[in-house]
């Protein structure tokens, strides 16, 4: 029999008393949860377990370690996922409209995969290691889909290689491609060592979305835990695959069927040349406060409702109302930036003629700025939602600052003289009996990606210098706690794109390929430090041993990147008009087009003549101040009033947690806001034992069902023929196309030019 190790201490009863007390006075004073209502003082008491419900009903306060993780059939299973799905993924990020796998697949699929080759594959030894070493566990399971899903979506330097041979007409080596990626996409991982200790161990970094995958995990290997409590009604088994089949069911309808409901601008359709109506209700170019989707993707395109702690979307409800229905309407009717000539929201930059900006007529042929072309041809507008956007990402970086050492700083310093050995709770304290991985480690994985970048900036022409490469590590650095600790608490990431476009526009202007190579090294560094963590809180919850998945995720993240660019390079050697708006198949690499036009306001033209005193964005500087100021307001009132749900407001969640407007919009985050409210605060509330047995469940199976019915549809009906199969005459009703028959989807703004005519400053 399989030994279950329970952390429960075997003393006397008044030495046990006194252990308990201590246990809780220990999480009390380390994460200052007796100020968060969420906290139970009882479950640490009578259960050893964690003080939050949410990891409770998610998550086993119990161990068997001889429950094997690292096989052979992990590997070939993993590497096999790590291959398919990060190759589909960057063979769909170039059309448009897209399709994303993710991981979600692979955990679904790998469980019948597994469970087959337990049962068909002979337990023959490779190399002393079994092939077949009894039935698929769940540890087994939890180390594939982190190989499957650690580099599942587009590296983000794949991005400067295609802007590169678009937009500035360089094609360098592949080895100049792949030690790009691979520093870019690595180097994060070596913060891990640091970021584990502050991250994973406190039992107070919750990381709501591993919540979700660990539920699923749990019900596909029926795994019973103290938070689900004896409630009755179906096994959460069945409940899923209802749920699942509903969801893949639904979505054929918005997905494919009549895509109207997906974009439910019911107010558009009363009044479709209206054009007031449609900049307030429609979810094209307008303020989408119509309210109303019946596309789960769509809801969940910034995330998971279930999944986010109701206090946090609460926060990011309160800033979309005020930033996006208040402020963005008062600044476009009063023609604040000349918005009135634009469209009110947007993703596309337009010139002083109303059109879209057109780049190549301000370059030099080496692809830098030409001043007397740029002052005969016209300044960069942004609409008022893109200018704002950037606004609040100026806000999100100084509050996430000042947020961190005002409210976590005795946590912070706390944690950093605490061993990793020294946590309180029962995860922590199982966990403890793996090896941990050597700082050595780490510290490998850093010298020899920092090596790459070297050799990529020093031996092909890219004009960037080493400094700014070791300023964009530094920027990593410095922030990947702080945010950290937001994004584990929140399940809402403060993004450092904007901020390192800022910096070296302003230290290296008119350089687009530096300024591409800075912010992806800035922001990704951070970023995949985050994704490394996750996937570490992940086994930390599931009681994976830490050194098998330090080496899963860091090879197969290697091995995602690789094909992703063997994929990218055969795209572009093999389909005709790649990246072109007449590409018949859809291959207009819509994100290579942002990130180009990116490179061009700030690399080219450079921030000083978008956000210096005197050019039109210059007020924009002043959310610096505001980021910098509202979490010291915010922390001067929790000194006078002592209430938790005064620290409930968070500042940087508020600034960041809306700034993926655009290219999302109203459709996809009130919507959200509003399912939350039900599920998380409503149900949690009223019915929590449903809650706690349910909610996770109806989560994943929600994003399982529309993953799985995406993928069907496209293949199916799509891809082969051009789409010219299938329901073709059903595709063509009004539902599908004559919906968008509106001036919302047509971008018409309040002031139509006369022809010939402009806007804007006589001079710049």
């Amino acid at each position: 029999m399989s030994q279950v190790i329970q952390d429960h201490h075997s003393t006397s009863s008044i030495e046990k008393g006194d252990a308990e007390k201590t246990h809780v006075n220990e999480v009390l004073q380390i994460a200052e949860l007796e100020d968060d209502p969420n906290f139970d003082k009882n479950a640490v008491l009578l259960e050893d377990d964690s003080p939050y419900p949410e990891v409770r009903s998610a998550v086993a306060n119990t161990d068997d370690p001889s429950i094997p993780a690292s096989t052979i059939r992990v590997w070939i299973i993993g590497l096999i996922w790590a291959i398919i799905i990060p190759g589909l993924n960057q063979f769909f990020f170039f059309r448009y409209p897209s399709v994303t796998v993710s991981g979600v697949v692979a955990q679904l699929l790998s469980f019948p995969i597994g469970r087959l080759w337990a049962r068909i594959i002979p337990n023959v030894k490779i190399f002393g290691a079994e092939l077949n070493p009894g039935p698929f566990s769940v540890k087994e399971h939890v180390l594939i889909t982190v190989m499957a899903s650690v580099g599942w979506q587009s590296a983000y330097a794949t991005d400067i290689v295609a802007v590169q041979r678009v937009f500035y007409n360089q094609n360098f080596s592949f080895a100049y491609q792949w030690m790009l990626v691979m520093s870019t996409q690595l180097i994060g991982f070596s913060i891990g060592g640091i970021a584990r200790r502050f991250l994973v161990q406190p039992p107070s970094m919750i990381w709501p979305a591993t919540l979700v995958t660990c539920t699923l995990f749990n019900t596909l290997h029926q795994q019973q835990y103290a938070g689900m409590g004896n409630r009755g009604g179906i096994s959460r088994e069945r409940f899923f695959l209802y749920t699942f089949i509903a969801s893949a069911l639904w979505y054929i309808v918005p997905g494919y069927l009549f895509s109207a409901l997906g974009y439910f601008s019911w107010v558009c359709w009363i009044a479709p040349n209206n054009i007031v109506v449609n900049q307030l209700f429609g979810v094209g170019h307008g303020l989408g406060m119509g309210l109303i989707t019946f596309d789960w993707a769509q809801i969940a395109y910034i995330g998971s409702p279930l999944a986010t702690p109701w206090w946090a979307e609460a926060n990011i409800a309160v800033g979309f109302v005020f930033f996006f229905w208040i402020l963005t309407p008062i600044m476009y009717y009063t023609n604040t930036w000349w918005s009135k000539y634009m469209t009110i929201s947007s993703r596309t930059s337009y010139d002083r003629f109303g059109k879209k900006y057109d780049v190549t007529r301000i370059l030099n042929d080496d692809a830098t700025l030409n001043v007397e072309k740029y002052k005969a041809y016209s300044p960069l507008f942004l609409s008022t939602t893109f200018a704002l956007s950037y606004g609040l990402s100026f806000a999100s970086i100084t509050s996430t600052v000042t947020h961190a050492f005002l409210f976590f700083r005795k946590q912070i310093w706390r944690q950093a003289r605490q061993s990793i050995h020294d946590q309180v709770d029962i995860h922590a304290r199982l966990m403890s009996r793996y090896r941990q991985v050597p700082e050595w480690w780490y510290a490998i994985i850093f010298l020899s990606m920092f090596a790459f970048g070297i050799v990529v900036i020093e031996v092909w022409k890219t004009q960037f210098p080493v400094w700014a490469f070791v300023l964009s590590l530094i920027i990593a650095f410095v922030y990947v706690i702080p945010i950290g600790m937001i994004q584990a608490i929140t399940n809402q990431q403060v993004g450092l794109n904007v901020i390192t476009e800022l910096i070296i526009g302003y230290a290296l202007p008119g350089k687009p390929v530096s300024m591409m190579m800075f912010k992806t090294w800035g922001y990704i560094t951070m970023a995949q430090a985050l994704t490394f963590t996750n996937d570490f809180k992940i086994g930390h919850y599931m009681k994976i041993p830490p050194r098998p998945m330090f080496f899963a995720q860091v090879i197969a993240a290697a091995l995602a990147g690789t094909v992703q660019l063997g994929v990218q390079a055969w795209m572009f050697t093999n389909i005709p008009g790649m990246c072109t708006d007449e590409q018949p198949s859809g291959f207009i690499c819509p994100s290579t087009e942002v990130f180009g036009t990116a490179s061009i306001i700030w690399g080219v033209i450079g921030p000083a003549n978008q956000f210096s005193k005197g050019q039109i964005y210059y007020g924009l500087c002043i959310f610096f101040v505001v980021g910098f100021a509202a979490p010291f307001v915010q922390w001067l009132i929790s000194l006078k009033i002592k209430s938790p749900y005064v620290k409930l407001v968070n500042f940087p969640v508020i600034f960041s947690g809306i700034g993926l407007i655009p290219p999302a919009t109203a459709l996809n985050y009130v919507p959200w806001a509003i399912v939350g409210f039900i599920f998380n605060y409503v149900i949690r509330r009223r019915h929590f034992s449903w809650w706690s047995k349910y909610n996770y469940v109806l989560s994943a199976s929600l994003d399982c069902g529309v993953a799985v019915s995406a993928v069907l549809i496209f293949f199916i009906l799509q891809y082969p023929k051009n789409g010219e199969i299938g329901l073709n005459t059903i595709q063509a009703w009004w539902g599908n196309a004559g919906y968008t028959d509106t001036v919302d989807f047509k971008g018409t703004p309040m002031i139509r030019l006369e022809k010939g005519g402009h806007f804007g400053p006589e001079s710049w």
